[in-house]
């Protein structure tokens, strides 16, 4: 089978692209990967007693990186994901028309350059493609780099990013067939795609398009819009729902949780948010391609829903999403918590709970 992606060319072009992190002594940031370590422990026992959510199977201890690492393990899952696909694509073919169109060098340094991109970026990540239940990461230099740009009080923004990271590795772990469905529809994806000259006219269709998304700012197209077939689109639908509830789930807590254990949270959140909205033009255009705004409005879209759902059934009640996948919010459920509610729980959920 076509090699797909250079792998190893992607591993190190993403080396040599990301960007060096702050300037920190050696015993700065011994002292720094030890208080994450220990924060995550504290943020742990925090989100577990404000959702009731307790892990049911071993919880793997957080593993603290830095952005050449980060870049590292996501090249792993990506391999994961992106060898079926080429399987798919290209079949029991030998290396030809696919392989030469694509090129396995070019899109390997592709790879790269986008990881690099976002290893400079993401400040944590709960990572399920390569070991089960999945594993918490923390980029240590992302995060000392914002505190500093924010002006944010250390421990006080650690532990808030902890709550975050910590909420999506209680999910996992609190719901056992989290990760085996997500998985599923990772596949379904994959198997949704087309035979390979289809996905090369649509990969040439997007690459015209490109430039345009480029010099139009009002532009929500990113990559997956460009190259999904529309099989694709409905199971992008699921995950996008899926993972709307996630991330809405973890913001929601770490607001819920955060003014009680963070004394200077308003101000981070406030400067966070701030910081999330800004960028320059190029900057905003890269975000779009990569579906990184798609992710941003995530975070505001699932928190109302969550909201809204614990303000009419209380935390108990939200908590039934996570009974099987036939509770978890549909697409046109996100921003309608009463329907979800009545689905759910029945007519009479609807009702303000008790107390």
């Amino acid at each position: 089978m076509a090699q797909f992606v250079d792998w190893d060319l992607a591993a190190a072009t993403a080396g040599a692209l990301s960007k060096s992190g702050p300037a920190v002594s050696y015993e700065e940031a011994t002292q720094v990967v030890a208080q994450l370590r220990e924060l995550t422990d504290e943020a742990a026992e925090h989100v577990a007693a404000y959702t009731g959510l307790v892990p049911q199977v071993e919880v793997p201890a957080v593993r603290v990186v830095d952005r050449k690492d980060w870049a590292a393990v996501n090249i792993t899952g990506l391999k994961q994901v992106i060898v079926p696909l080429a399987s798919r694509i290209t079949g029991d073919n030998p290396p030809g028309a696919v392989a030469d169109a694509i090129g396995s060098r070019l899109t390997g340094v592709q790879a790269g350059t986008v990881l690099a991109y976002l290893s400079g970026r993401v400040l944590g990540q709960y990572e399920v493609f390569t070991d089960d239940p999945g594993q918490l990461l923390l980029n240590a230099p992302n995060i000392v780099e914002v505190e500093r740009k924010i002006q944010a009080d250390p421990r006080d923004f650690r532990l808030w990013v902890c709550l975050h990271e910590v909420t999506h590795r209680t999910q996992f772990t609190a719901v056992p067939w989290m990760r085996g469905y997500f998985l599923g529809e990772v596949q379904a994806f994959v198997d949704a795609s087309q035979s390979g000259e289809h996905i090369l006219e649509r990969l040439r269709r997007g690459i015209a398009t490109l430039s345009d998304v480029l010099r139009d700012s009002e532009s929500h197209s990113s990559v997956l819009d460009l190259v999904q077939t529309p099989a694709q689109k409905a199971v992008l639908d699921r995950l996008t729902a899926l993972m709307t509830l996630l991330e809405g789930h973890a913001e929601f807590v770490m607001d819920g949780v955060g003014p009680e254990v963070i004394p200077s949270v308003e101000s981070i959140r406030a400067k966070f948010n701030q910081r999330r909205a800004s960028g320059n033009p190029l900057e905003k255009a890269i975000r779009r391609l990569l579906g990184i705004e798609v992710k941003m409005r995530q975070y505001a879209e699932g928190r109302k829903f969550v909201h809204g759902v614990v303000e009419r059934v209380g935390m108990a009640g939200f908590n039934k999403v996570f009974s099987s996948p036939l509770t978890l919010p549909r697409l046109d459920e996100l921003n309608d918590p009463d329907a979800w509610v009545a689905r759910v729980h029945g007519p009479a959920g609807s009702l303000p709970p008790a107390g």
